[in-house]
């Protein structure tokens, strides 16, 4: 039997990447594609879809944020066209619970496309902290600027959306599934900080800040301003508590349990992602 081969769109990003190396690290042929790899796939550009989308068995899609629905549409028609049998489509739990009507648009792209098809819902990513600027760079400087409050947060572990992606992918059993991925406790942004201080050794504070001060904050720093407002927005649900409550997504696809945060923090020190370069 011809080993399969899937497709990783967004395959060096934070989750695309893990998605490829568990792939490969199960046997599987695993075809990362992006603006800068050798098979190169742009969502801006539609003649790049067949060559990433040939001879692939499944395909997992990072979304691009400024699709109102007409790129994917247009990707899950190619990926018909070049006979492949299954999707699995990152979006966001929160996404959903605000309301984001294109967010819920893609889903159903996704849902009515005629292949095997499932969703994952994951929240902030643990690996937020060592690996996105908005965070990962005031951590580094000893002190993280948020709007979070008292907040809590499930974060989920990436390694843990990567291996719920790779089941669907590979396995019987996940068609028609909308997995929501969050790890097994809820803590405040403070609480994440004071762990990730006593793996380090390196004390980092928890400043709260107003919605405007956390804009300003981040249009100055990191986003354009539409980008800004959508993270302001984001932060505030967490301060108001409407997403702490736990899922269990990673269980029902796994049969475990996700991993805990405290798991990330003592890998991620151990690896030194908060070392001075």
């Amino acid at each position: 039997m011809s080993q399969k081969t899937f497709t990783v769109i967004g395959g060096t990003g934070k989750t695309g990447r893990r998605v490829v190396a568990q792939l490969r690290g199960h046997g599987h042929q695993a075809r990362p594609v992006s603006r800068s790899t050798d098979v190169r796939f742009d969502w801006d550009d539609a003649d790049t879809w067949a060559s990433a989308l040939e001879n692939s068995e499944g395909v997992y899609i990072m979304q691009n944020d400024a699709d109102d629905g007409t790129m994917l549409r247009g990707l899950v028609a190619q990926a018909q066209r070049s006979g492949v049998k299954r999707l699995v489509l990152l979006s966001a739990r929160e996404w959903v619970d605000l309301g984001d009507d294109v967010a819920i648009l893609r889903e159903q792209i996704v849902r009515q496309s005629g292949m095997e098809w499932t969703i994952l819902r994951p929240v902030w990513f643990a690996q937020n902290f060592s690996e996105e600027p908005f965070i990962s760079d005031d951590v580094a400087a000893g002190e993280l600027r948020v709007t979070t409050g008292d907040g809590r947060h499930p974060f989920i572990d990436a390694e843990d959306i990567a291996a719920v992606a790779v089941a669907a992918l590979t396995e019987p059993g996940h068609h028609g599934q909308i997995y929501e991925l969050t790890g097994p406790r809820a803590l405040t942004f403070a609480e994440a900080l004071a762990e990730i201080s006593q793996a380090t050794g390196q004390q980092v504070r928890h400043v709260h800040l107003s919605d405007e001060e956390y804009l300003q904050h981040l249009t100055a720093n990191h986003y354009p301003e539409p980008v800004a407002e959508a993270v302001v927005n984001l932060a505030r649900f967490i301060r108001e508590g409407k997403d702490a409550r736990l899922s269990d997504g990673v269980r029902q696809a796994l049969g475990r349990a996700p991993r805990d945060f405290s798991e990330y923090v003592r890998e991620s020190a151990a690896a030194r992602a908060w070392s001075p370069s």
